[in-house]
């Protein structure tokens, strides 16, 4: 039997992510409760094994042990709000608000008691990397550079950057333990409504971060720039990091080390740290507070490259 089994989860949403979130509660034994509202959500709800299925948030029964919330992010503060009164512990997918006042709302409410599904910072190759940079085996960390592109969106209630975004700087959080200052941005897009996102964070470790919604090629790519080598982790091996080792004379260019670092689901992975959370035990990755900060660089990034456009714009004219 598995060590969750009994648990009773409400999950609010069951769309094009909430069903795989179902999936993953149901393969972990416990009895989900869902919330689901159109005929695609209640279709999902029904195939991958909820127990109930309900019309309203209200209906929920009000001793299940803790919440999933996976509806569309400009309902993130409504769905929170209304579930932080049963004072049970809530887990939000990411981003936390699309507003930094409505996170900063959410932290004051919910400290301790509300986390952020920030997916990224569980994937084994995320974690490798973070194990190199503490343990320093090859030297100080110098750079990090991350693009995460692709044709589109399927998100209609905010703009690809609101959903591309966090991904990364959850990334940038969990090797640094903070995410730096944005410095310098650019974008395309109208001021609403941006697809693309270039941004510079931080000047002791420089990141630089591309976000695309516009890109022929789909990419997700993280790369940490070491004194003693670079370290690689691409999409199109998922179960593998590149390290190439710097050479300190000579043409070569540098020994090769493919390092295998599994293939375990960032998904179940952070499910089960939130389930082993309402046992007991330690909370899981990113608190309240973080997912506001993730929020607030968001919004720093886009004000910053929308004045960059808007100056580009007047010395041209």
């Amino acid at each position: 039997m598995s060590l969750h089994a009994g648990l009773q989860i409400g999950l609010v949403g069951c769309g094009r992510w909430g069903k795989n979130i179902l999936r993953d509660l149901v393969s972990l034994d416990c009895e989900v409760h869902v919330v689901a509202h159109d005929i695609e959500s209640k279709g999902n709800a029904r195939e991958y094994g909820a127990h109930e299925i309900l019309d309203t948030l209200s209906m929920l029964k009000p001793d299940l042990v803790g919440y999933v919330v996976a509806v569309p992010t400009t309902c993130h503060r409504e769905v929170v709000e209304q579930l932080i009164s049963r004072g049970k512990p809530i887990y939000v997918e990411k981003p936390l608000t699309s507003d930094t006042a409505a996170a900063a709302k959410l932290a004051e409410l919910g400290q301790g008691k509300i986390f952020v599904m920030d997916k990224w910072r569980y994937h084994p190759g995320v974690n490798a990397i973070r194990n190199i940079i503490r343990s320093e085996r090859l030297g100080r960390l110098r750079a990090l550079n991350l693009r995460r592109r692709q044709w589109g969106s399927v998100h209609s209630d905010v703009d690809p950057i609101w959903i591309l975004l966090p991904h990364d700087l959850s990334i940038v959080l969990h090797l640094l333990s903070d995410i730096p200052e944005p410095l310098f941005a650019t974008c395309l897009g109208e001021e609403d409504w941006l697809s693309v996102l270039t941004v510079y964070l931080g000047e002791e470790v420089p990141v630089s971060i591309e976000v695309s919604s516009l890109s022929a090629q789909h990419e997700r790519f993280l790369e940490a720039v070491f004194d003693g080598g670079t370290v690689t982790m691409k999409d199109d091996q998922p179960r593998h990091l590149l390290v190439r080792y710097a050479t300190q004379s000579g043409p070569s260019q540098g020994e090769l080390e493919l390092q295998d670092v599994g293939a375990s689901l960032p998904l179940l992975l952070e499910l089960k740290a939130f389930l082993g959370f309402l046992r007991g035990g330690e909370p899981p990755m990113s608190s309240v507070e973080e997912g506001q900060l993730i929020v607030q660089r968001v919004e720093q990034c886009r004000k910053l490259a929308l004045a960059q456009e808007r100056g580009s714009r007047r010395s041209t004219n």
